[in-house]
């Protein structure tokens, strides 16, 4: 059985038209045996060619059926976790310079889709540097049902976000194999420059991977992948916050920070959440420059997670790094939103 296996991994296997430059079954374990049939587990380990440090693992379940004195793969799916991308069908992969898009074989060209890879990557080594590795996996399924089943969700929560950044399973948590999913419906109804702002937060995502961690503040974390990407974008306040000023001119006023829970999928005023936290990074950015603000979220990241909660953390990285306690901050911002009502 391990000899089927090892056949299928190099004369057919369900990952071709991918890069691949190393792939493998590892952890057989036999199940049931139904006389002709035997079902089996195993990890199929997939490393992407210059992208992947690490391979990514997919737990599988498999079918097998004897063939003469042998056995061959009838069935393989996914055992827990995510589908693999080649669960939905055949694949193709597109290089760019920087970028490799990955999406179904018989879909829409990916020329589009590299382009805006291959500009993303060197906009956000300008603010970050290079430090990362420059440079971005990109995969686009055919539905946005299968974008929600790779995220493991319910597609209505999905709905309107346009792509989101991953880390692929079994990937070490230091050297994460991160890949962008891109929901093709929602991507596919933005404009050039709305595309390219949702490439560029992601890939800020991927650069910042290293710096961030679990007590980061999401409107930290977002607020800095927007502030990258609008850079340079030439668009004032009113056209990057549409939403918030808009709530604003009719008078509803944050009092806070975007917290956490605003980010979730599907929240009520997400939109806001995502603008408010631009706004913010944007404050920093314009007062104390781009590189205070890189400096500000690494320390951030750099901080011992113990001991300490994470509002005071904030506060003291912030009167550390910027001169500027969170509360005096926070009233900063929030005469920056009141501001957007012109």
């Amino acid at each position: 059985m391990a000899a089927a296996l090892a056949e299928r991994a190099r004369s057919a296997p369900p990952w071709a038209g991918l890069p691949v430059a190393e792939a493998g079954y590892r952890n057989l374990v036999l199940g049931a045996a139904g006389g002709e049939r035997v079902t089996a587990a195993a990890d199929l380990a997939v490393r992407i060619a210059g992208y992947d440090e690490h391979p990514v693992v997919y737990p599988r379940r498999i079918g097998l059926v004897r063939a003469g004195d042998g056995w061959r793969v009838e069935r393989e799916e996914s055992a827990s976790g995510p589908p693999a991308p080649w669960d939905f069908g055949p694949l193709r992969s597109s290089p760019g310079a920087h970028c490799l898009v990955v999406g179904p074989a018989a879909g829409p060209d990916q020329a589009e889709l590299v382009a805006v890879g291959d500009r993303a990557v060197p906009a956000v080594t300008e603010v970050w540097g290079g430090a990362w590795p420059e440079r971005l996996l990109l995969e686009r399924p055919a539905t946005e049902e299968q974008f929600a089943r790779l995220l493991e969700g319910d597609p209505a929560g999905w709905t309107g976000m346009a792509a989101v950044t991953v880390a692929a399973p079994g990937a070490p948590w230091h050297t994460p194999a991160d890949r962008v999913l891109v929901n093709p419906e929602a991507y596919g109804r933005l404009s050039g420059f709305g595309r390219q702002v949702v490439v560029t937060h992601e890939a800020t995502h991927v650069a910042t991977r290293a710096d961030t961690r679990a007590w980061t503040p999401l409107w930290l974390s977002e607020g800095v992948a927007d502030w990258t990407a609008y850079r340079d974008s030439g668009r004032g306040p009113q056209q990057i916050a549409p939403e918030l000023a808009r709530d604003v001119a009719a008078g509803k006023l944050p009092a806070a920070l975007p917290a956490d829970r605003d980010f979730a999928a599907g929240a009520t005023g997400i939109a806001q959440a995502y603008e408010q936290s631009w706004l913010a990074c944007e404050l920093i950015g314009r007062t104390h420059g781009p590189q205070r603000l890189v400096a500000f979220y690494r320390a951030i990241g750099a901080a011992d997670g113990q001991g300490e909660d994470r509002e005071r953390r904030t506060d003291r990285l912030m009167r550390r790094e910027l001169g500027v306690g969170l509360a005096e901050f926070t009233r900063l911002w929030l005469e920056q939103v009141a501001a957007l009502k012109g």
